[in-house]
């Protein structure tokens, strides 16, 4: 397609709010010629059209097969037949990527343990991410003993951000052993993800937190670090 056309399709896009966009005339200029940014673009309204969109999803991916846009846009629209086409990829993939993941976001809840083993187990950056995110939805089923076990792949992460997305994600929880692991990252993590260790016991503000940031605020060899963990403490009364 033409810049030129592209351009007046953008300006469609853009007059929704004044113009409701109809899901069959979306569906009719989708296009595998389009750029990326305005296919992701029709997609993405499609799956906000809900249970109005969902049908013309089904239609193109049947047409074009299952392209991230597509699927992006299956996981906007939270149909329930949605849900269980993406479950049905995720079920059939052994190296799911990050658009899957992110789409089944809200259903993380579906998810079984043994999914998430393979998930966080995962190799890009990406997929972890996306994975953390999934759990985030779930973790309130687990156990904590449960949720440290599947956390403990990206807790060795090399990548500080995943270490720290996952920080962020046990933080949620009051419970010793999540404490305990939380201070022993403090100990041997990097500077980032001690600070976001230390960030994490801070917020959560419970008894469990309280002990570890004391014993850390005195055991700590790193300067800079037992600082932080007295300054921790100190917020907390």
């Amino acid at each position: 397609m033409s810049a030129i056309d592209e351009a007046t399709l953008w300006d469609r896009l853009a007059n929704a709010r004044r113009i409701p966009l109809n899901p069959t005339w979306l569906g009719e200029i989708f296009s595998p010629s389009l750029s990326d940014e305005l296919r992701f673009a029709v997609a993405e309204r499609l799956g906000m059209l809900a249970e109005t969109g969902w049908p013309i999803i089904r239609t193109l991916i049947q047409q074009h097969g299952i392209q991230p846009e597509l699927i992006h846009a299956a996981g906007l629209c939270h149909q329930p037949e949605a849900k269980d086409w993406l479950l049905t990829q995720l079920n059939q993939s052994n190296d799911p990527d990050a658009f899957l993941l992110n789409a089944l976001s809200c259903w993380g809840a579906e998810l079984t343990y043994s999914d998430f083993q393979h998930i966080l187990q995962l190799p890009s950056q990406a997929q972890r991410l996306a994975g953390l995110n999934l759990l985030s939805f779930k973790s309130h089923q687990l156990q904590a003993n449960e949720l440290l076990q599947l956390c403990e792949s990206t807790l060795q992460d090399w990548r500080d951000p995943v270490v720290i997305a996952c920080i962020r994600l046990l933080q949620r929880r009051d419970d010793i052993a999540i404490s305990t692991r939380l201070s022993i990252l403090v100990q041997e993590g990097s500077d980032a993800v001690a600070e976001a260790a230390l960030r994490a016991l801070g917020c959560m503000a419970t008894t469990h937190s309280k002990m570890a940031l004391k014993s850390l605020s005195v055991e700590l060899t790193n300067q800079e670090r037992r600082e932080q963990a007295v300054r921790q403490l100190q917020q907390q009364y």
